[in-house]
């Protein structure tokens, strides 16, 4: 073999190579792998129930979930994404609506909640319906007074666009499409939301102090609403009773939909007091519409039955003194971070 003929084969080889390689780039397989971000617990806090198992969070993944959290074609019509029920900033409440709108100028039965620290939760919605954190989206997407739509023609929606086939590529390692990828995006987007830089976490963390008014509130708090407030999420993820009277137009039964059993009836998710001020109306169906009304609520119009919890069965009573110093403490708890972070903002902003 001459010289001239074993460096022919030897750069056909090469040659060969890099062909090879470039069909595989262009074949659909992602050859570049995720960012990871790494989710931070806030001090204080304790260990998260959604760890990113099984779903390592990405930049990719998140720039996934947000796309699709603002998407409208994730709902019949167009018009109802999940930013449409959960605007950031409401602390990713509804503002000033007593119940969700839905498709068809339908309403829900039920007060959209903030969506923040989802991962320290294993129970969603007020009544506990849902226990997985990654299958949540599809109550609201297929629910006919909400989003409306089906999941199979949200799919052939997003496939239809060239640019999600390469986020979900970037996210998952090729151009497929499905509902798990996109209820696992989703997921990264929404437990990423943290609330944890209040001027309560910065009191505690020793940045900053409490004004005097604000530590008298805290004082009360402490004494008449943390057994179910607790700190440091101002939930214990329970569900009670309040002594709240049933809505005869919506007949909401509250926790007894999903167990069926008499001792729930009209048991709710304790809310969590983070970002209090921002998401009015309070309550499972909007009722009050303000703090003053909340309290007043436990101060005097507890009703009691069979069901209501015993920490509020004899009422709270409060003062009005006690009244103003509380809301001086709960005025504390609103994380401005959380409302302006550009990372969960809305496309364009």
């Amino acid at each position: 073999m001459t010289v001239r003929l074993t460096i022919l084969i030897a750069l056909l080889m090469v040659l060969g190579a890099v062909v090879v390689n470039a069909c595989k780039k262009s074949g659909g397989e992602n050859t570049n792998q995720p960012d990871a971000i790494s989710f931070t617990v806030p001090p204080g806090f304790p260990p998260p129930q959604y760890t990113f198992a099984g779903n390592p969070l990405t930049q990719q993944g998140f720039d996934l979930g947000k796309k699709l959290f603002y998407d409208g074609r994730l709902s019949k019509d167009g018009n109802f994404p999940c930013a449409s029920c959960h605007q950031q900033f409401a602390a990713f409440a509804t503002y000033d609506h007593t119940l969700s709108h839905g498709f068809n100028n339908q309403f829900t039965l039920r007060n959209a909640p903030g969506i923040f620290n989802m991962a320290w939760q294993q129970q969603f919605h007020w009544d506990g319906g849902i226990v997985n954190l990654e299958v949540q989206p599809l109550a609201p997407i297929t629910a006919p007074n909400e989003m409306a739509e089906d999941i199979g023609n949200v799919i052939n929606k997003l496939k239809q666009d060239g640019a999600y086939k390469q986020m979900f590529k970037a996210a998952f390692g090729d151009e497929t499409i499905n509902s798990q990828r996109m209820l696992l995006a989703l997921t990264q987007f929404v437990a990423s939301m943290v609330s944890a830089n209040s001027k309560y976490d910065k009191v505690k963390r020793g940045e900053s102090s409490f004004k005097p008014d604000e530590e008298n509130g805290y004082a009360i708090f402490k004494a008449k609403c943390a057994a179910c407030h607790a700190e440091p999420l101002f939930t214990d993820n329970s569900f009670r009773n309040t002594g709240l009277p049933v809505d005869p137009t919506i007949n909401d039964f509250g926790r007894m939909r999903i167990t069926h059993k008499k001792e729930d009836s009209l048991k709710f998710k304790v809310p969590s007091l983070r970002n209090v001020y921002l998401t009015f109306p309070y309550g499972h169906d909007g009722r009050f519409l303000s703090i003053s009304q909340v309290l007043e609520h436990y101060n005097s119009g507890v009703q009691n039955s069979a069901t209501v919890d015993p920490l509020v069965k004899n009422r709270i009573p409060l003062s009005n003194v006690e009244v103003y110093y509380l809301q001086q403490f709960l005025r504390t708890l609103t994380d401005s971070t959380l409302l302006k972070d550009p990372r969960f903002a809305p496309p364009g902003q």
